[in-house]
């Protein structure tokens, strides 16, 4: 099950979701969230407490503000204590209200992170799902090459040398559209598989891998750099047009795949200076 802390939501989102902190700053590393579903707790407050989703972040809003006003104190403490005795990741008010002391007391007592936004509750509802639905997505890494054939994505996978770049080279001269190559990221979206890259490096991105062979096989009768460009894009012709520049005779085939060999290792892995 994938989890994240309670301080990443407040790191990555707290300009973004207009939080702040209340109560409970040295203890948001420790408490995780697991679900992306949000609990809204009002009829906790009111007293039944038979279905109680602990486990989600509790979120309150005006509504719930607005009925312990009409509470008696003792009441009031009792109901807070309860609620507070279940929640688990964290406390959220929305619309910069105030809220009832008596929260920040149990939430110190139990060490329970409460934050506030100044948004209002439903928008903020859907902000914070959106984000927590994309953190927590079920994740899986596959070994393969991904293509987008007219919108849908088709994966290739199989052992190391056995032609998974070349059927997707063979589809990008149709004028399909490259994904990634190499290490697939999948994700889980409702029903929904998402595949994109999942590169170490920012600087493999957007490339796919072409064993000297298969390169030198498209690259028969193929003279210029500008006509590989059409074919194959402007990351060979830049390379090309680099390697080139060193070329004395006209460039053939083989030659072509050394220089861009050489351009591509010289551009992103470049030699130490001297």
């Amino acid at each position: 099950m994938k989890r994240i802390t309670v301080q990443t939501l407040y790191d990555e989102k707290k300009k973004d979701l207009n939080l702040e902190i209340l109560s409970g700053e040295q203890i948001m590393d420790k408490r995780d969230i697991t679900t992306y579903d949000i609990f809204r707790p009002g009829l906790a407050l009111a007293g039944y407490t038979g279905y109680f989703l602990g486990d989600r972040i509790a979120i309150i809003g005006k509504t719930e503000v607005s009925f312990l006003k009409t509470l008696t104190r003792g009441v009031k403490d009792k109901r807070i204590a309860t609620v507070m005795k279940l929640i688990e990741p964290c406390v959220i008010v929305a619309k910069g209200l105030a809220l009832d002391k008596k929260f920040i007391s149990e939430a110190d007592r139990r060490k329970i992170p409460v934050l506030r936004t100044k948004m209002s509750t439903t928008p903020f509802i859907h902000k914070l799902s959106t984000y927590l639905d994309y953190k927590l997505a079920p994740t899986k890494y596959q070994q393969g090459t991904l293509v987008d054939i007219y919108g849908v994505g088709v994966l290739f996978i199989g052992k190391p040398g056995t032609g998974k770049s070349e059927c997707a080279m063979d589809l990008i001269e149709r004028g399909h559209r490259f994904v990634a190559d190499d290490l697939v990221k999948i994700v889980r979206r409702g029903d929904v598989l998402v595949g994109g890259g999942a590169e170490k490096s920012a600087r493999l991105r957007h490339h796919i891998e072409i064993k000297k062979a298969l390169l030198s096989e498209y690259l028969s009768g193929i003279s210029d750099a500008e006509t590989l460009a059409r074919q194959y894009g402007e990351v060979l012709l830049t390379s090309l047009q680099i390697a080139k520049k060193s070329i004395m005779a006209p460039p053939g085939p083989e030659t072509m795949v050394e220089a861009f060999v050489a351009a591509q290792r010289e551009k992103y892995f470049p030699s130490k200076p001297s």
